[in-house]
């Protein structure tokens, strides 16, 4: 009887599910690389504006706004105020993305979150909380120290 060379059925089967196995570990990987880079992205953002609040706009004015946006915060990156959904942050507004087919009377779907507190009537605050939400860890809030 000859012996034939090759591989058995066996053999064959369990370099597929290996192969399986590593692609499988590969797309989860990848997913929660690229989760970690928005969150990476949203605590860059809540940190220029953190800091165009506190050593720019508190300093010029001797208050924080009662809303931030582009046009209050003109020392940092506008674009910043976009987070990786494509959700803008405007104001008290959330601005959707134009590709937005979701419900716009949901919860807040913005990435960003910004709160002033102790202010008067005329929109001149003296404490503020900026929140975002992360995918792999808990919110990120920077908070403005008690004056």
């Amino acid at each position: 009887m000859k012996k034939q060379s090759g591989f058995t059925i066996i053999e064959l089967i369990i370099a597929f599910v290996v192969l399986v196995l590593l692609a499988v570990f590969f797309v989860i990987q990848r997913g929660e690389v690229e989760a970690t880079s928005r969150d990476k992205t949203r605590k860059s953002a809540i940190n220029a504006m953190y800091y165009n609040l506190t050593e720019v706009f508190y300093k010029q004015n001797g208050y924080y706004p009662d809303t931030i946006s582009r046009d209050n915060l003109i020392a940092m990156d506008p674009l910043l105020f976009t987070d990786p959904s494509g959700f803008t942050l405007h104001g008290n507004e959330c601005v959707a993305p134009s590709s937005y087919e979701g419900d716009e009377n949901s919860e807040n779907p913005c990435d960003y979150n910004y709160i002033a507190s102790d202010c008067d009537k005329d929109a001149h605050c003296q404490n503020f909380k900026l929140e975002s939400k992360m995918e792999t860890e808990a919110t990120y809030i920077k908070s403005s120290s008690t004056k």
